[in-house]
């Protein structure tokens, strides 16, 4: 397939740039696969369409403060955001400013900097060389971004100042996140609140929570024209051997797995073995999910309405079809839906 078949015309003004304050009053919309019905709901009707013994599975991760406002001793400014952990000192980043020159130290705190050390190739097979870079912390470890970092925004989020992010600190993250090491949020998570949580509980739902920490691979942009020419980069993921038997236990008995959010689907689906059963595992994947792949593990899906020509997008086409995908986002649109990470979200069963 081609990455023009993904396209859609979004605007501006629909990218949501801050939750809403109660999250659970944001706008859901439901996608059946069967019948290609749209229904307008509120993500506080989401219990309404679960029942035991189904089992609903978030991902547990926690955001680190991943992005760093820097300056350069000429007055220069540099936005530094890490995209991938190589040891413990050791990262990959982006960098928003002058162009860094190879060995170039920047002190991002008294007695703390870092060392650009190499710049790699985005994406060599697409033709994007350079762009990405290898750092080293110096007189600190990424400790210190508990203290100087500030929450990691997908760039479509405008933020004019690091004063600007001191929300997103905390917004920016789930009612689920535990297990830090994660450079983009799972957003499908966001609109759960406690009272929402409360209610699927009674109701006999289970839940079971797995690891995947997001990173920029799940939002780099697809280079190429053939999707299928397009690699994911590897993502690190967990499932103990509670959710696994939760899942599973659910599945043997006629329950649906819900899947919150494709960072979710993408772990389950990699967690399975050719049985179809769900095993305990740690590793790390680069599924790549596009219309024609056959789902093992999940059920039912949700998710937030993503960007034009993303892998994610992709992938909630796999799960119902790119056409009623289409009918749905055209819906969200002429509807007001908020689009993106802090928007509204759909639920497709």
């Amino acid at each position: 397939m081609q990455i023009s078949d993904f396209d859609y015309h979004l605007p501006k003004s629909v990218i949501a740039q801050h939750p809403l304050k109660d999250r659970d009053q944001s706008k859901l919309l439901v996608v059946r696969r069967e019948t290609g019905q749209l229904e307008d709901k509120k993500f506080i009707d989401l219990p309404g369409y679960l029942s035991a013994p189904d089992v609903l599975v978030v991902n547990n991760c926690k955001v680190i403060p991943a992005r760093i406002f820097a300056g350069r001793k000429t007055g220069g400014k540099l936005e530094i955001t890490l995209v991938e952990k190589i040891s413990e000192t050791v990262w990959h980043c982006l960098v928003k400013g002058k162009k860094p020159k190879p060995g170039e130290e920047i002190e991002i705190a008294k007695g703390a900097k870092i060392i650009f050390e190499k710049e790699m190739d985005m994406d060599a097979q697409a033709g994007f060389l350079g762009g990405l870079w290898q750092m080293k912390f110096s007189g600190a470890s990424e400790n210190i971004l508990k203290k100087i970092g500030v929450a990691p925004l997908p760039p479509y989020i405008k933020r004019e100042s690091p004063e600007e992010y001191k929300n997103d600190r905390t917004e920016y993250q789930t009612i689920f996140a535990q297990k830090p090491g994660a450079v983009a949020a799972p957003t499908a998570g966001f609109h759960f609140t406690k009272r929402v949580l409360n209610e699927i509980k009674e109701s006999g739902v289970s839940m079971a929570e797995v690891t995947l920490y997001v990173s920029y691979g799940t939002f780099a942009p697809v280079r190429v024209e053939k999707i299928e020419d397009h690699k994911m980069h590897f993502e690190k993921y967990s499932v103990d051997e509670l959710a696994a038997e939760k899942i599973n236990r659910a599945r043997s008995i006629g329950g649906r797995v819900v899947a919150i959010g494709t960072t979710v689907a993408r772990t389950l689906e990699s967690a399975t073995n050719k049985k179809g059963k769900i095993e305990k595992k740690t590793g790390a994947t680069d599924l790549f999910i596009t219309p024609g792949y056959q789902f093992k593990a999940i059920d039912a899906l949700l998710t937030n309405f993503h960007m034009p020509k993303s892998t994610l997008l992709m992938l909630v086409s796999s799960f119902c079809s790119l056409s009623l995908i289409k009918k749905a986002y055209s819906h969200a649109l002429e509807n007001n839906y908020r689009f993106l990470s802090y928007g509204d979200c759909m639920l497709i069963i």
